[in-house]
């Protein structure tokens, strides 16, 4: 990751898993040495430029998707690639150019995974279907959150268009660029709590929970069991 520090553990990699869904190719998301520990039977779902950006990563299995897409991952399980507001392409490097996008997982449970996204008026159409959790990204990974990305209060916001029973924030507490852990160290403490508790504001029909990176929930809809969802960021 360059001048990007890890802090906190590694996750352990679940097993068993139905698919991994990349939302956009920049390295914090699309690292190929993760996805080489990842079992190679398991299919990885992504945006157009995704099979060329994971040559070295010896996936068997990669899906490009667009909008509109529709792939089945298990039996009465299947992921439907939905917009995102983020500059997906690969830079300074190059790289294979691709769009970004997000996710809705639908089964027993449907569950809207943004990826990287700034708030945009489509959200409230991919919230139109009830959903059961929201995955969404409350900061990013330097002192500002940049173009193409939330803060706490524009996340909460898009929770609020959304209206998930549940929303987790994710893309916090876990990186900074070297040097800045002594005085921007709050960052990776304070932008969940934040989400939380403007969520609890505008939208309080949504309940937040805050999860460690590794850590999970189930969220049971009426009398089904749906998959679980393991963030590492």
């Amino acid at each position: 990751m360059a001048h990007l520090v890890r802090h906190g553990p590694v996750p352990q990699l679940p097993s068993g898993l139905d698919a991994v869904l990349l939302s956009h190719l920049h390295r914090d998301h699309a690292d190929v040495p993760t996805l080489r520990r990842i079992e190679p039977h398991v299919p990885v779902i992504g945006p157009r430029g995704t099979r060329a950006a994971l040559g070295r990563a010896r996936r068997a299995d990669v899906r490009e998707v667009v909008v509109g897409d529709v792939v089945d991952v298990a039996p009465d399980v299947r992921v439907r690639a939905v917009p995102a507001r983020h500059d997906g392409r690969r830079r300074p490097v190059g790289g294979a150019p691709a769009d970004a996008l997000g996710f809705v997982v639908e089964g027993d449970a449907r569950v809207s995974f943004a990826g990287d996204t700034d708030l945009f008026d489509g959200m409230t159409r991919i919230g139109a279907d009830a959903l059961d959790v929201a995955l969404l990204p409350v900061w990013g990974w330097g002192p500002g959150v940049g173009s193409g990305h939330m803060d706490p209060e524009r996340a909460a916001r898009a929770a609020a268009r959304l209206r998930p029973r549940v929303a987790v924030p994710i893309h916090w507490a876990t990186f900074l660029p070297a040097g800045l852990g002594r005085r921007h160290g709050h960052l990776l403490r304070e932008p969940g709590p934040a989400f939380a508790e403007r969520v609890a504001r505008l939208a309080p029909q949504v309940r937040t929970e805050l999860l460690a990176p590794g850590h999970s929930i189930e969220v049971h809809p009426a009398g089904a069991r749906p998959p679980r969802f393991i963030p590492i960021r």
